[in-house]
């Protein structure tokens, strides 16, 4: 039962720090590279969730670990069947573990851009919080979006 509650707290932060829709993150990938911006003023937003993702990495490890758990159960053919019910218990809860780990409270923003165009971004939370009113910029870099408080003038 340790090693279970390790794996869990170990795949926990590996798996949290993967991926994050966040527009105060910015990709390594992304840096110094020109970008398109556009001016724009929120309309409105809205709270989503972000769903978490399933690399396989979860269940592959949660399989690993609880075939080596229940492998300890019994001896000769009883430890085969604990190593296969181990595996497949530990594939499922691993599974589980990464995409609650991967989940992410978000927010939708709809913008009405200069020319009178309308955007819709889904974006993580950020230090700042936008509302309807405010000044914005979306600035695109690689096909991906985000979403800040425009630049006072």
């Amino acid at each position: 039962m340790k090693l279970i509650s390790t794996f869990v707290a170990t795949t926990a932060l590996v798996l949290s720090g993967c991926s994050t829709t966040s527009p105060d993150v910015i990709k390594r990938e992304d840096a110094q590279r020109m970008s398109n911006v556009l001016d724009g003023v929120v309309l409105s937003t809205r709270d989503v969730t972000v769903e978490g993702s399933q690399s396989g990495i979860g269940t592959a490890a949660g399989g690993v670990v609880g075939g080596v758990a229940g492998s300890t159960v019994g001896k000769g053919k009883g430890a085969v069947v604990g190593a296969v019910i181990g595996a497949v218990a530990g594939g499922v809860a691993g599974n589980a573990v990464e995409r609650g780990t991967t989940r992410e409270d978000a927010i939708e923003i709809l913008v009405q851009l200069k020319n009178g165009e309308r955007r819709a971004i889904v974006q993580a939370k950020g230090a700042e919080m936008l509302t309807a009113g405010d000044a914005v910029i979306i600035i695109t870099t690689g096909g991906k979006a985000r979403v800040v408080r425009a630049p006072r003038s």
